[in-house]
């Protein structure tokens, strides 16, 4: 449907028609005069089609409110009454994306969908949640999303009344584990120094301290105050019926609750009550807060620093784009000239810069952390004099060059992470939320690119540094600084309180805690359910039609033909496999993924590698991947693969470049080994603590799996602790790990081991192998790999968070149970239901989970979780609740509808490719896939109640692995190895 400039439809007017070349369509802006709300829609011909809507809600302080307000309106609303709207829509939908997001000034709900009905349920039921939500009917929604007390019992000396009171709530819960990352409050503090005078002073997401603070009526009085429509904005994204759409939105929301809301704020008048007006955003005036030191209880290897410059407004648009790629160009690689002194200098072994955005005074950001001596004193001048040095001069034109091509690269790709839709309604509000003229601003990128291209050689980003960094009259400096644990200002006040209460206080909050569980356990009225929107198992569609690929012909070596469109871009992977290696070569392998590409070779230097890198490919990175048959657990394939893609004008760097990485780089320059493995083990530490339910599930899986044994070697706890080995005897050892290194890449980077997949034009993949240069190998060598036998330690990681990480599971295979689609039934269940209340709405966890792989494992995990003892105990009822599931018809096919429709989601090139070449390279074929789609569809009740026993076998081999906070590991009564991980 195409609007014009003037039109009007269904209560909206069209402000502005324009086309979007950067998604290939138009964009248009729209007003709801009767409303305020206001509406782009963005028109192409993508078939993930999105909806969301945004309100701007900047904090007055630290208590979260609209964290907490972002999870408790999908808590049930007036027209879905009932408990987790939220959750029946995942459980239900087609969605290929469903959440909300708090950022530092707004809130947005964004779902998307291939279907066009279930975008219109995912809509209804998004806008009768953000407007009439049941938070004002159903206090015990504040008390289980944000916070609550509770009472335990006291520990020996810890209370007289041998009773004690404890804070849960899932975002009271979620933040302690968000702010046990010390970047993470690094971050804080250095938004806090930017902008004292505005609501970016303050944590969005609460902090543990402050929310508790937050009382129920100030919480409504907020959600009244922002979620108006008058501050909203709405984005409407893809192939969708925009007459039905806009309909919709007109009659059956904004013009009804615009009345409402109108009707209310002339109650509050004649009751002599202030209008409750959204919250504004002023502009920060120019500060400099220098030497800013923000204490915080955590390791002392958590120490990090930062430096914030304040760009300018959103308005300059150019100026924020310019700034990101000059980041990147002299500080995104360990080889960029910023970087590199810093690493140099011993100042820090880590530097990261970035830009932060999404805020109305954009501002670049540089971080460092593994600080050397006297860093907090040495970091801003050394900073300083390398930003002149490049200023007046020094900075290479081509690096510059090549992050403006690898910028183009990135959004001529659009590979998000997520529907495109989306990423794109968070783009614009980017300018959108600060002036109603930048709607479309922030999504275009060709004028801009084309004007920093003709700028380059005029002086344009000198004259940047200097501007933005070296003269600048608004910057922060800020050092967190690691202490012995605090006194907790949350537990005094606990304490405080429990000692002046009398035992009808603690009856009280019992009382209020029951009150709670009821509602939680309660199951919704089967009326209620029934007004939900749900699609059936009829409205599921043929499968998807699946690109072609296979082996291709007259190749030198075995080769993987993939048949898609990708838009002149050309993607070429190379798996090399490791069978070839003895098991302890398998870490100096891994060592290969972290340098490849930070080092020099006999052709290039190593910052002439990263220039090229970055100029003439789109990404170019080398990793360590497992493949498993799902039938063997004994077939096990380690490979290493090259990963790259290009502009097709570039295909010939694509054969040449990661060719001469894997062959010819030079292993003598140590010191850069040292600073990418250094970096490395930073960033594996800081998982184990931001994402430790990953690191427990992966190390579960060694316990009873070869491929899990060798998937430890190459990136888990066994390849920690030799990263950890290999840097604290690094000067010893450094010949031998050069040396060591080149005998692993001549063993392995053979053509006898090497498989190829690629993805382009038939001119582009012809052009590939006239330039790649691989020729035939002399035959596969020998398979050496020894592995280990899988031995069961449950083990509990200490880590730095205040939460934990659990995980539980064992391979099917061993109970002799076959995989089937119904174990993704099963999975979706589990997951949505039973976990989902017993650990996240009861326990307090922010997330859990079951995970059913097609190799074999099953599995549980719970992400930033207060308890362990009852997080185990609430995994072993999982069979007996299963085993009594008996659900409605309607529910069963809300399962197997949401199921499929995951199954089916559209992939990016780049996905799509690699799934692929998944299946390829562990035996799965076309056919196998298909017939796993099929037995979701054909799932009854009856077949997820026949996996209870074997995931109650499963269960009984007692396997478990937790990553999480020293006193909860240590006090719990769980039999598990405990281990200070970082510093045993």
């Amino acid at each position: 449907m195409n609007l014009e400039q003037g039109q009007e439809l269904h209560g909206f007017t069209v402000l502005t028609a324009e086309p979007l070349p950067e998604i290939d369509g138009d964009a248009y802006t729209l007003s709801h005069p009767v409303s305020g709300a206001k509406l782009l829609y963005l028109r192409n011909d993508d078939r993930n089609k999105a909806f969301s809507i945004a309100f701007c809600t900047p904090p007055a302080d630290d208590t979260g409110v609209f964290h907490i307000l972002e999870h408790s309106v999908l808590c049930g609303s007036e027209k879905f009454p009932v408990k987790e709207p939220f959750v029946n829509l995942l459980k239900t939908s087609m969605q290929t994306f469903l959440n909300a997001m708090t950022f530092g000034d707004k809130t947005l709900y964004p779902v998307a969908s291939t279907n066009d009905q279930d975008l219109m349920n995912l809509a209804d039921v998004y806008m009768d949640a953000v407007l009439h939500p049941d938070i004002y009917r159903k206090r015990q929604v504040f008390e289980q999303e944000g916070w609550h007390l509770e009472v335990a019992d006291a520990e020996e000396g810890q209370a007289e009344t041998g009773r004690q009171l404890t804070y849960n709530g899932v975002v009271y819960n979620e933040m302690k584990g968000a702010l046990s990352d010390s970047t993470s409050v690094l971050y804080d503090q250095l938004q806090a120094s930017l902008f004292p005078d505005t609501p970016y002073a303050f944590e969005s997401g609460g902090t543990p301290e402050a929310i508790p603070t937050l009382t129920y009526e100030h919480y409504l009085e907020e959600h009244e105050r922002h979620y108006r429509l008058d501050n909203s904005y709405i984005v409407l994204y893809g192939n969708l019926d925009l007459d039905r759409m806009l309909a919709f939105l007109d009659e059956r929301y904004l013009t009804p609750v615009a009345a409402e809301q109108a009707k209310r704020r002339e109650q509050r008048a004649a009751e002599g009550l202030a209008d409750l007006a959204p919250r504004t955003l002023p502009v920060q005036g120019p500060v400099r807060a220098l030497g800013v030191r923000r204490e915080m209880a955590t390791a002392p290897e958590n120490a990090c620093m930062g430096l914030g410059w304040v760009i300018g407004h959103v308005r300059e648009r150019t100026r924020i784009v310019a700034t990101d790629i000059l980041l990147d160009a002299i500080a995104g690689s360990n080889e960029a000239p910023l970087k590199r002194a810093l690493l140099d200098s011993g100042i820090a072994g880590d530097v990261q810069s970035y830009l932060a955005d999404s805020v109305q005074q954009p501002f670049a950001v540089l971080q460092v952390r593994d600080l050397g001596e006297d860093a907090a004193k040495r970091l801003r001048p050394a900073v300083d004099a390398e930003l002149e040095r490049l200023a007046a001069g020094g900075l290479d034109h081509a690096l510059v060059e090549a992050s403006i091509s690898r910028a183009e690269f990135v959004m001529r790709e659009r590979d998000f992470g997520m529907a495109d839709g989306v990423a794109l309604a968070m783009t614009s509000l980017c300018g959108w939320l600060y002036d109603d003229d930048l709607a479309t601003a922030y999504l275009r990128y060709e004028d801009d690119f084309a004007y920093l291209r003709r700028a380059l050689d005029e002086g344009y980003f000198e004259d940047l540094i200097r501007e933005v960094f070296l003269d600048s009259a608004h910057m922060a400096e800020v050092e967190v600084v690691p202490v012995e644990k605090q006194d907790d200002p949350g537990q005094r006040r606990l304490t405080e309180l429990a000692a002046g209460f009398a035992d009808d206080d603690f009856q009280r909050i019992e009382d209020e805690v029951v009150l709670l569980r009821r509602m939680q356990e309660t199951p919704d009225a089967p009326e209620d359910v029934a007004k939900l929107p749900q699609l059936t198992v009829a409205d599921i569609g043929p499968a998807p039609v699946e690109p072609a690929y296979g082996l291709a012909e007259g190749t030198p070596v075995p080769c993987i033909r993939h048949h898609l469109p990708t838009r002149g871009l050309v993607f070429a992977y190379r798996y090399f496999d490791m069978s070839c290696l003895d098991f302890e070569d398998l870490p100096y392998a891994a060592v290969l993924g972290i340098v490849l590409g930070k080092l020099g070779t006999d052709a290039h230097s190593a910052a002439e590698i990263d220039t090229l890198t970055n100029g003439k490919l789109g990404n170019c990175s080398f990793f360590c991947e497992v493949y498993e048959d799902e039938h063997d657990p004994d077939a096990v394939t380690p490979t290493f693969v090259a990963s790259a893609s290009a502009l097709a004008e570039n295909v010939e760097w694509l054969a040449e470049l990661p060719s001469e990485i894997l062959a010819r780089t030079d292993f003598a320059d140590t010191g850069k080994i040292r600073d990418a493995l250094q970096q490395r083990r930073i960033g594996m530490e800081q998982s184990f603590a931001n994402a430790g339910h990953a690191a427990a599930m992966a190390r579960l899986t060694s316990y009873f799996l070869p491929a899990g044994v060798v998937r430890q070697q190459l990136g888990g706890v066994d390849f920690h602790r030799f990263l950890v080995q290999l840097l604290d005897n690094f000067d010893d050892r450094a010949d031998e790990l050069a040396k060591r290194l080149n005998e692993v890449a001549h063993k392995l980077f053979d053509a006898s081991n090497l498989l190829v997949s690629i993805a382009g034009s038939d001119e582009c993949v012809m052009r590939f192998w006239q330039c790649a240069g691989i020729t035939a190998g002399t035959g596969k060598a020998p398979a050496a790999l020894e592995i280990p036998k899988p031995k069961v330690r449950n083990e509990a990681f200490i880590v730095p968070t205040d939460v934990c990480y659990a995980s539980t599971g064992f391979d099917r295979r061993s109970l002799g149970a076959p995989y089937t689609g119904v174990w993704q039934i099963a999975a979706r269940v589990l997951s949505y239901d039973y976990l989902w209340n017993e650990v996240r709405v009861k326990g307090g966890a922010y997330g859990a989970g079951f995970q059913a792989a097609r190799s074999g494992t099953v599995r549980f995990y719970s992400y930033r979780d207060p308890h362990l003892d009852e997080t185990l105990e609430r995994f072993n009822g999982t069979p007996a609740w299963l085993a009594s599931f008996d659900p409605a018809p309607e529910e069963m096919d809300g399962y197997m509808v949401s199921t499929v429709a995951g199954f089916d989601a559209p992939l990016k090139e780049r996905m799509q490719i690699r799934r692929q070449d998944g299946d390829f390279l562990s035996g799965r074929t076309p056919e196998a896939r298909a017939q796993t789609r099929a037995e979701m569809i054909e799932a009854t009740p009856e077949k997820l109640r026949e996996l209870a026993s074997v995931i109650e076998g499963a269960l009984g081999k007692e396997a478990v692995c937790v990553f999480g906070n020293k006193a909860i590991l240590k006090g719990a009564k769980a039999d598990l190895n405990v281990i200070d991980l970082l510093n045993g």
